[in-house]
């Protein structure tokens, strides 16, 4: 059964506008918006029978979905939402959406905390720590060690080329954590001095691959060869069940004037710039992946994904 676009609810309409034209951003924000927006277009809808509801669910998780292509939280959250949609009647099906929707939410509300206090655990007394780009799923972990009595010190790799080290500096000092700021091609000496590598991510693969900001897989690398451990920090959410089908995660490409300004060009001559958003880390080089549900090893994440988000194997809940 088609439906037309009448069936969405304004609400659905208004999150999927504030999602494209990023209003609304960050994983969890993103995922919590579409939890919520579910959750109305069950509450609201005058569909007359179960047929034409499951209809309109799937029309409204379609809408939020091609928001955003590459943003992994999105059909993380439409998945949980639909798939926990069931009964016979639709006042059992609404009642079932609008539970998964605020169930989610609610999990969603404590991951954070969660993660970082099984995060903090890995921390000891006296540890340093040295973090890539800005993660506050990351700084959880240290803020929770810091709750715990734990001094930790931290050194933060700028993070070129927007520098998002300088957000992560500032919110560890604010958090009274002694900060050294490096030069990003610096890493590799001052690993000599650090205790954990402590990053977030885009996305993990199903075979324990990190996707994070460019320059975290070389960082990775280092380590193991300096014998640092890496720690990833990342929700469930984070999760990107696609690739238990052999999906590959695209690498966004970003602006070339963030690398080159115009003036800087024009005095270099004609060069083709490169600027990848993301690269992609090898289970092999991660020590730990810590999530709200747990800690695990990179290949066991797939496991985790079955159990959250199903085998990807029947098609997705928001498809005809």
């Amino acid at each position: 059964m088609s439906h037309s676009d009448a069936d969405i609810h304004p609400t659905v309409e208004e999150a999927a506008d504030d999602i494209a034209d990023m209003e609304i951003r960050g994983a969890a924000t993103i995922a919590d918006a579409a939890a919520g927006a579910l959750a109305t277009q069950a509450e609201d809808s005058d569909a007359e029978s179960p047929e034409s509801f499951r209809a309109e669910m799937r029309a409204a998780g379609r809408r939020l979905r091609e928001t955003r292509p590459t943003a992994v939280s999105l059909p993380n959250a439409l998945r949980y939402v639909l798939r926990g949609m069931e009964g016979r009647s639709v006042p059992d099906l609404r009642e079932s959406v609008v539970e998964s929707a605020d169930e989610f939410q609610r999990e969603l509300g404590q991951a954070q905390d969660n993660l970082g206090r099984i995060g903090a655990n890995r921390l000891r007394d006296g540890d340093t720590v040295m973090t890539h780009c800005h993660s506050t799923d990351a700084l959880s972990c240290v803020e929770k060690a810091l709750d715990q009595g734990k001094e930790i010190h931290a050194i933060v790799k700028e993070t070129r080329p927007r520098k998002q080290g300088h957000i992560t500096a500032r919110w560890l000092r604010d958090m009274g954590v002694p900060v050294t700021l490096i030069v990003d091609n610096a890493a590799r000496r001052y690993l000599d001095q650090t205790d954990h590598v402590l990053v977030g991510a885009d996305s993990i693969a199903a075979d324990g691959s990190v996707i994070n900001k460019v320059g975290t897989s070389g960082l990775a690398v280092n380590a193991r060869e300096r014998g640092v451990p890496v720690m990833v920090a990342a929700q469930t959410l984070k999760l990107h069940p696609d690739t238990m089908t052999g999906h590959t995660v695209e690498i966004e490409m970003r602006d070339e004037r963030e690398v080159l300004t115009l003036d800087e060009e024009e005095e270099i001559g004609d060069v083709t710039v490169e600027n990848p958003a993301f690269d992609v880390t090898p289970p092999r080089y991660v020590d730990a992946i810590v999530t709200e549900r747990g800690q695990f090893p990179p290949e066991s994440i797939v496991t985790l994904m079955r159990e959250l988000f199903g085998d990807q194997q029947g098609g997705e809940p928001w498809e005809e």
